[in-house]
């Protein structure tokens, strides 16, 4: 076993909603997780190795938990004709591993993937735990569920009726999900249908959670209209995705139900900011008639105290897996009213517990995982920090480094080299 002490550490703390300084670390690299956090750098236990982190500021990886790791955010439209989403299991996998390298690499440690073609996301997350591949742990909801013809219909299972619900949710959990995704209304990115559509009956929607639910994995439902937002709270949805048009009756639902809102609010602005000329007239058109009641809902939702957990539709146009997720943030903080503090808290905690997985994820704390991202400045000051380079560490090895001005003048000499040659 080896046991390695993070000294001279300013570590994020979600009760003080701050960076507590002065604080070490101490991982078990052999089970990824950490023994104990506390002042200074003395511990009573024994340690291999020590490191300083000469008063850096450490919190959690971020949790992105609205994903499709299959798709790709240049891959779109082609000579009119949509193609998010590539045509063959192979171009979907290696989309997949590129992604979650891209992921990793940006901060992002732990992903909730909600909608893969061929259930690609099952066998990827195996190779993670594997090791074979580089990126963020994942939880897995294969395909999507959709009515025919419905939202994301070509690469989601369709199925309508109760019946063919019950049927098709329960093969997704024989095949391995870890979650249940259902495209409960219409939405911006399908020609012919609104945001306001709804699609499954209540009864189709509340089967889909029951059965989710029996086997002890969650359920999240993509609503974007107001009357679909409240068929999916009713319905017992854990989560509900976009989340375009709240009304106080919601909001109120929602604190009875315990709901949490995943917003993709840079879903939504990507394609308001760069989608003119690329993305097809008639889809950044809802997104223009949307996207003010999409932030005020947000921004009603933050002030009404409900729940929000991180995530932002990647894959989406303009929408990768780089550092998309921290800009994501800074909308929830510019757009939405939060805090930095708040904000931080989407992304680790709030996500942690969207998963149920905040025993063991979501905080620096004795007993968690050993996923954590470390910055030289402090994001309580200015989330744009976490925009940028970051040391990565994931089960407590750093799986990424920050570049340092040496490697950055190495690399340009470099590349004047070969440019002789």
């Amino acid at each position: 076993m080896t046991v390695i002490n993070y000294t001279n550490a300013a570590v994020y703390n979600h009760d003080k909603q701050d960076f507590v300084f002065n604080q070490h670390i101490v991982v078990d690299e052999e089970t990824g997780k950490i023994i104990e956090v506390g002042s200074g750098s003395a511990t009573s236990r024994s340690y291999d190795r020590i490191v300083d982190f000469h008063g850096q500021f450490v919190m959690p990886g971020l949790m992105n938990i609205h994903t499709h790791i299959t798709d790709m955010p240049t891959y779109w439209w082609q000579s009119g004709k949509e193609k998010r989403h590539p045509d063959s299991r192979e171009m979907c996998t290696m989309f997949a591993i590129r992604n979650m390298a891209d992921a990793i690499a940006n901060g992002v440690t732990y992903i909730r993937n909600v909608g893969a073609e061929f259930d690609i996301d099952i066998e990827i997350k195996k190779m993670q735990e594997k090791g074979w591949i580089k990126g963020p742990k994942v939880m897995t909801s294969g395909r999507s569920f959709s009515i025919t013809g419905g939202h994301d219909s070509l690469s989601s299972y369709e199925v309508d009726g109760v019946e063919e619900v019950r049927k098709g949710v329960r093969q997704a959990l024989k095949n391995g999900v870890d979650n249940i995704k259902m495209m409960v209304t219409g939405g911006v990115l399908k020609k012919g249908e609104t945001p306001d559509e709804i699609q499954f009956t209540a009864p189709e929607a509340r089967v889909a959670v029951c059965e989710a639910h029996n086997k002890g994995k969650t359920a999240a439902a993509h609503a974007q209209g107001n009357a679909g937002i409240k068929e999916a709270i009713a319905a017992g949805f854990d989560t509900i995705e976009h989340a375009f048009d709240i009304d106080d009756e919601a909001i109120a639902m929602m604190k009875d139900h315990g709901t949490i809102i995943v917003p993709t609010m840079n879903a939504m602005y990507a394609i308001y900011n760069s989608g003119r000329g690329v993305v097809p007239d008639w889809a950044r058109d809802k997104v223009v008639l949307n996207i003010r009641k999409h932030f005020a809902s947000i921004s009603k939702a933050v002030q009404a105290g409900i729940p929000i957990a991180m995530g932002t539709d990647a894959g989406t146009p303009f929408n990768g897996f780089q550092n998309e997720s921290a800009y994501e943030l800074q909308l929830y903080v510019e757009k939405a009213g939060m805090t930095t503090a708040q904000a931080i808290d989407t992304a680790t905690i709030n996500s942690a517990k969207a998963m149920h997985v905040d025993q063991e994820y979501g905080r620096i704390a004795a007993g968690n995982y050993a996923d954590f991202i470390v910055t030289t400045k402090n994001p309580i000051k200015d989330i744009k920090v976490l925009q940028g380079d970051k040391d990565v560490y994931q089960n407590g090895q750093r799986v990424h480094a920050q570049t340092t001005a040496e490697q950055v003048i190495g690399s340009r000499v470099s590349e004047k080299i070969r440019a002789i040659f």
